[in-house]
């Protein structure tokens, strides 16, 4: 068919959507699968979130909403950001979207234009070359490396700067190394991109899990310069555990708040109604929940951790945030397709590849499973790792 723009043919569907479905189709099969491949928290969304959605259906809250979501709830993400960030950011400043990967989009099609550079740092997230590619932008990938913890450093990011570039996308904690940003590292980067006028965006998702001495540090409420260059990406899908509920946001001088809304009033209108009100009850509820899940994952990450480094020929770095490892598998002799291929078929064991994230001598293995599986998995992975 001729009729599909040019800019979708260039777009690559997501690897780790489809090696989780490919793993879901085993499991529906009857085969025992040992899924190290997952993006979502294991656990249930709190009751007390769900009880507030099922009200809100209950008392008819089935209509429209503003474009950027209920008074209530960007209310509550203004008072969030004064608590958990220094960063304050008026109501009207934020839009609520259909999950952080919406606002991650919202955000790049604001301010991207044709053929502007956006610079990202791999290993990347998958979807973030894809929607600069979406938005008529050309993603520059900046290699980084075991010895900076996978970080971008100043150096790198001066490097990879032309006169097209228009935007810097951070990610920290972040998806898939683990890796968080210090405050020192991120006033570094920023200094550089005040220089040269470009917008950060700055992709906070895995705010909350963060591990041992790390501490998350939003890049925006490091001086008000940098606060006026930022938009600030967050959502609920991985602190609260509501992935199916599709809940993101952004935050922006209003400006560019503006124009993001613009956007959400032509495309989808308004984020889940109901949903809203379960994300209002999450942020108005017990925390508690929130410190249990990511005592859990700390567990699992040392646990993870002391395995892999008892493996050879891979390399590991401790990852400070999120719930996933990023292991070297360069040793091997295997490309990154072909080794999660084999893994899944020979030794039932689902990892995602690292060419999805934009390096392809390495695979992204996740800890948010269950301590039996993962002991399974990682003992199968190991036995992998012996023959190869």
């Amino acid at each position: 068919m001729d009729s599909i723009s040019s800019r979708i043919a260039k777009v690559s569907p997501s690897l780790t959507l489809a090696v989780t479905a490919q793993a879901k189709a085993m499991i529906a099969k009857g085969e025992e699968v040992y899924a190290l491949a997952g993006g979502e928290p294991e656990v249930d969304t709190p009751d007390f979130i769900k009880e507030a959605a099922i009200q809100a259906l209950r008392d008819g809250r089935t209509k429209y909403t503003p474009s950027g979501g209920i008074p209530e709830l960007r209310e509550a993400l203004s008072a969030k950001f004064i608590t958990d960030n220094q960063l304050k950011y008026a109501a009207n400043q934020i839009c609520v979207t259909g999950g952080a990967k919406m606002a991650c989009f919202n955000a790049i099609l604001a301010v991207i234009e044709e053929g502007d550079e956006v610079i990202i740092p791999s290993p990347f997230w998958v979807s973030y070359p894809e929607m600069v590619r979406l938005a008529g932008g050309v993603p520059v990938i900046v290699e980084t490396k075991e010895s900076t913890g996978w970080k971008m450093t100043p150096e790198q990011f001066e490097e990879a700067m032309t006169p097209a570039t228009k935007m810097v996308i951070i990610n920290s904690p972040g998806n898939p190394t683990g890796a968080v940003y210090t405050a020192d590292e991120l006033r570094a980067l920023g200094d550089i991109a005040l220089e040269e006028d470009i917008v950060i965006l700055s992709d906070e998702i895995y705010e909350k899990l963060v591990y041992g001495e790390a501490k998350h540090v939003s890049i925006a409420s490091l001086s008000d310069e940098l606060y006026n260059l930022t938009v600030t990406v967050n959502g609920f899908s991985k602190a609260y555990s509501m992935t199916g509920w599709r809940l993101g946001y952004t935050a922006a001088p209003k400006p560019l708040a503006d124009a993001i809304d613009k956007i959400q009033n032509h495309t989808i209108s308004n984020a889940n109604t109901f949903s809203q009100y379960g994300a209002l009850a999450a942020l108005q509820g017990d925390q508690s929940f929130i410190e249990d899940l990511r005592g859990e994952y700390d567990v699992k990450r040392q646990f993870m951790f002391a395995r892999l480094k008892a493996i050879q020929n891979i390399r590991v770095v401790e990852p400070q945030g999120a719930f996933y490892f990023f292991v070297y598998t360069g040793n091997t002799g295997l490309k990154s397709l072909n080794l999660c291929d084999k893994l899944l078929s020979r030794y039932k064991v689902a990892a995602v590849p690292g060419v999805a994230f934009g390096y392809d001598e390495g695979i992204r293995l996740s800890y948010c499973t269950t301590l039996d599986v993962l002991n399974e998995g990682l003992s199968r992975f190991e036995q992998f790792c012996r023959e190869h």
